[in-house]
């Protein structure tokens, strides 16, 4: 019996997406302390390489030119489309973006900004969002997930009564954040479910390398 084969439709959402994820990571890679001034929206990917205890699996798959595995993902959209508005021109959100990154790991006591790396491509405002989240399912990178807080910004006076996110328990240093409750959680508990995630992380994705090299 012949099963039903769907035929491939270049112009599905889900294809146009994954060219958005390929052409990110056909990208050149930046020192995210040093990114050239540019114009436009889109998607990124942020790596790290340095010597953070907890990250070790995840550092070895990044340095020596390899970045395979990014630690966060993330966008910057025009700021009309968050409300529907006129996108216009969308000026420099996306180095605006990753500037404010780059400021909240040189504000962390145990982090090194020359440890980290970064892809980003310019995108039609319409796919950003498509692309971003097939990136994001495709690697998990660990502060999208199991680590929470690296892309929020400072809530604003008076609206601080938040928990402060682990990432903030993790590399402390950002001032507003300090001011947020305290976690339940200690740094070391949060040290050893990210060792964790990413020994079950890299494993996995160790063993889709194999499996897509036929061996």
């Amino acid at each position: 019996m012949t099963g039903n084969v769907i035929p491939f439709n270049p112009l599905d959402k889900k294809n146009l997406g994954a060219s958005v994820a390929e052409a990110l990571l056909s990208k050149e890679v930046h020192p995210l302390g040093d990114i050239p001034v540019f114009n436009g929206a889109g998607v990124y990917a942020i790596y790290y390489t340095g010597d953070f205890a907890a990250y070790e699996r995840l550092a070895i798959l990044n340095r020596n030119g390899q970045f395979m595995l990014p630690i966060y993902v993330g966008k910057a959209v025009p700021a009309g489309a968050r409300m529907g508005g006129d996108l216009g021109t969308p000026g420099r959100v996306l180095h605006k973006r990753l500037k404010e990154h780059a400021d909240s790991i040189k504000a962390a006591e145990n982090l090194e900004i020359k440890d980290f790396h970064c892809r980003f491509l310019v995108v039609d405002d319409i796919w950003i969002p498509l692309g971003e989240s097939l990136i994001i399912s495709r690697f998990t990178p660990l502060w999208n997930s199991l680590i929470d807080g690296f892309g929020n910004h400072n809530p604003g006076k008076g609206r601080h009564a938040g928990m402060r996110p682990r990432w903030d328990v993790l590399h402390p240093g950002r001032g507003w954040a300090m001011n947020l409750a305290e976690r339940p959680e200690l740094a070391h508990e949060i040290e050893a479910d990210a060792a964790t995630f990413l020994r079950e992380r890299v494993s996995n994705l160790s063993s889709h390398f194999i499996e897509a090299d036929g061996v």
